[in-house]
């Protein structure tokens, strides 16, 4: 985008429709005279009372504790420096935006107009009650040092200057990951430092926490190297001063191992770089302008390890993969401060993450084939939704360990279940479906291989743990498709055309004709079809080959089901095959039947499917409360459509006492406890939260999920057959890698249930 573009959009951005980047939204209900009687006078004058008699009931009572100041004078805001208070009112909200899209915390961004220490502190501490916590903002150094110093040490509440400790802790993890693979010593490697303001010296002491030797490290001003025979140097440059006899960026940089930008662009010349020792860590900071070009460090030195403040190149040190989680720690042990402990815990944390399996969302995101840990990815990406449940609760241990927790966390499971929900009602579905996956992984047959996306899912489920994969399909596109993702290891790939699987193919349409050679099945039919993937992988499961099958990723839902239900076969005692989405939604995971097979069911398939729903419902570890959902409530029109779901219902009250279903009802009835209450309260379903929706034909459930997944973006698992008598899962046609990944994980844990039955 050009800078004109750029320039108009971004003023759009922030004007229209309606100016700034925040607002204040109610959490309470306001609607009645008893609400507001509660939410203000005179129903507000008991939570007072309480937080008189005992202060600490401010954070039961009040928003407090999930409450941060961002706070700056604007005297240094990004590149633009000393622009004043009302101009930095841009970038606070902004900050405000990120702590609540990456951490679900809220924010009040205050502009402070006053260039005094001392009135700036006061100001602060006078406001601080309001606040669970206090983020500094662009506040030029040396000013800067002293006002963090002094909050820090007269508030009882979390203190931290981003621009200092931010950039310190994500370059440290960097630099920590990026020493680890050009194989230094961060004991003995020579770091040069450009730029002395408040987050050069706070980086620069972290990395001596990390183990760098400070005798090692030499720093750079506008002037050139900060020299100890220099005069007038302010207390923090003295302390990295150096009694060595350079002058220049340009001496400093010779033999240096690693160079760290955080001054202005372009400073760091391609001789420079040369110059540097083998292996060289180039971290160019500066931002939009490097202090070296990516292209052009790289083209200079095949062997530079770089990293920049841009999203647009490898390895972004960012601050937003700090501040929001770090502070989501914090606030969730009602810790006193932000110490060198907690920190450093972010550090490791953060440098730990880049180590593991990188999710194919995380890819998709940023245009990648396959992000693995190395020269090109030391530190995790900004959208890398593991952030949340990775960082925080490192933050908050060393909060508790170093003393400063108020409110110490006990059960460390229940918190990262906590803090996956702040972010995403699906994370602990999935979560559990993956662990007890990768409890016990079974085979899983991916007939479609040679098709980029499966083979990516198949190659994630692999490495994570959750499936051993078959794969099917050209092998040569295969063998060409896993050198592109790197996917290695001992998997076997099948090619039902070749001439090598005949054995195998003549003992599959043996099996296939005995089972349906009175259905109008010859042998040589029989023998053509094995040649056909989807064929050939059922009888792989039918026959105890492998333990499940996705397919259906290339081909209409309706081409693939229809062949796998005449293969596979139906369960004993089912006699209509049916499917499940599962809805991720605000309101958690809502299992919505039938979304795939049955046009127009009967009564009676209406209890089959319900039936189906409540026993796939409890395999994911969820009570079922379902709801035989009509336009009708109880008996309300006498229509037969509307009476197929009643029967249906009374026919399970008596044969299905143990689940708990009721119908027909409407929708919204069905999802409003306080509605059903008031109109129905002989329900089986007062004072339970509905999970679980069959709808009265195939119309109104598919239409019914397709809206909300598009319209609401909420995540969908499915359809997820019921009803076959072997793990079969079909894909809806051009299926994510994520939507793939997770079918997988249904189907191993069907598996896991198919082999309790057997």
């Amino acid at each position: 985008m050009n800078k004109s573009n750029l320039r108009r959009e971004a003023l759009l951005y922030h004007a229209k429709p309606t100016p700034g980047k925040i607002q204040v939204v109610p959490t309470k209900k306001y609607s009645t005279q008893r609400d507001l009687s509660l939410a203000y006078s005179p129903g507000v004058a008991e939570p007072c009372l309480e937080i008189e008699k005992d202060i600490n009931n401010v954070y039961k009572y009040t928003s407090k504790g999930n409450l941060v100041a961002v706070i700056s004078n604007g005297t240094a805001v990004l590149g633009l420096g000393d622009i004043g208070p009302e101009a930095s009112k841009p970038v606070m909200e902004g900050k405000g935006l990120l702590f609540k899209i990456f951490a679900d915390i809220d924010v009040f961004d205050i502009e402070v107009n006053t260039k005094n220490v001392e009135e700036f502190i006061q100001t602060v501490k006078n406001i601080a009650p309001t606040f669970g916590g206090i983020n500094l903002e662009d506040i030029k150094a040396p000013e800067a040092f002293e006002i963090e110093r002094r909050l820090k040490e007269e508030l009882d509440i979390p203190v931290m200057h981003d621009d200092q400790h931010g950039t310190a802790i994500i370059s440290t993890a960097a630099l920590k990951n990026a020493i680890e693979i050009t194989g230094k010593d961060i004991s003995k490697v020579k770091i040069v430092i450009n730029g002395a303001g408040a987050a050069a010296i706070s980086c620069s002491r972290l990395y001596i926490a990390l183990g760098a030797n400070r005798n090692n490290m030499v720093m750079c001003d506008s002037k050139g190297v900060i020299r100890k025979d220099a005069l007038n140097l302010t207390e923090q440059k003295a302390e990295f001063a150096t009694d060595r006899d350079l002058n220049t960026l340009e001496e400093a940089m010779v033999g240096a191992d690693v160079f760290i930008g955080l001054s202005v662009g372009n400073i760091l010349t391609p001789k420079m770089l040369l110059s540097m020792a083998d292996e060289p860590i180039v971290f160019a900071m500066a931002n939009p302008t490097p202090e070296i070009d990516y292209n052009l460090a790289v083209k200079t030195r095949k062997d530079v390890l770089i990293a920049t403040g841009r999203s647009d190149h490898p390895n972004q040190v960012n601050n937003v993969l700090g501040f929001p989680f770090i502070f989501r720690g914090a606030l969730d042990v009602r810790a006193t401060k932000i110490n060198e402990e907690m920190k450093m815990a972010a550090v490791h944390a953060l440098a730990n993450l880049a180590k593991e399996s990188v999710p194919e969302q995380v890819n998709i995101t940023y245009n990648e084939t396959n992000i693995q840990f190395g020269r090109n990815y030391i530190i995790p990406k900004p959208f890398d939704h593991r952030l949340i449940v990775e960082i925080p609760p490192a933050v908050a241990k060393a909060a508790m360990e170093s003393g400063v927790a108020k409110e110490p966390i006990t059960d460390w499971e229940a918190y990262r279940e906590i803090l996956a929900e702040r972010l995403g009602t699906g994370s602990k579905l999935m979560r559990m479906l993956t662990t007890r996956a990768k409890s016990n992984p079974k085979s899983v047959v991916f007939a479609e291989a040679d098709h980029l996306n499966v083979l990516k899912a198949a190659y994630l489920a692999y490495e994570e743990g959750i499936c051993i994969p078959i794969l099917l399909g050209n092998k040569e596109i295969i063998k060409e498709l896993m050198k592109e993702i790197n996917f290695e290891g001992n998997v076997e790939i099948i090619d039902p055309k070749l001439d090598e699987e005949k054995e195998r193919k003549d003992r599959y349409a043996k099996a296939y004709w005995e089972s349906r050679k009175r259905n109008g099945v010859t042998y040589i039919n029989a023998r053509k079809l094995m040649r056909e993937r989807n064929f050939f992988a059922a009888m792989m499961v039918n026959l105890g080959e492998a333990d499940a099958l996705v397919t259906g990723f290339s081909r209409s839902y309706r081409e693939v089901a229809k062949p796998m239900i005449e293969l596979i076969g139906k369960a004993k005692g089912v006699s209509r095959v049916a499917a499940t989405n599962i809805m991720l939604t605000e309101r958690g995971p809502m299992f919505f039947s039938d979304t795939a097979f049955n046009i127009n069911p009967n009564e009676d398939d209406l209890v089959q499917i319900a039936s189906m729903t409540d026993r796939v419902m409890k395999i994911f570890g969820i009570d079922p409360v379902l709801a035989m959902l009509s336009y009708s409530n109880f008996g309300s029109s006498p229509s037969k459509s509307a009476n197929k779901g009643a029967n249906a219902v009374a026919y399970m009250h008596k044969h299905y006492p143990n689940i708990v279903i009721d119908g027909e009802i409407q929708a919204d009835f069905a999802l409003s406890d306080s509605l059903r209450s008031d109109k129905f309260p002989f329900s089986k379903l007062h004072n339970k939260k509905v999970n679980g929706l069959i709808f009265p034909n195939l119309n109104s459930a598919n239409i019914s999920y397709k809206l909300l997944k598009k319209l609401h973006n909420i995540e969908s698992i499915g359809p997820i057959v019921m009803g076959l008598n072997k793990p079969v899962h079909i894909l809806q046609l051009g299926s994510s890698v994520d939507e793939i990944v997770n079918m997988v994980c249904v189907a191993v844990v069907d598996a896991q249930e198919n082999s309790k039955k057997q």
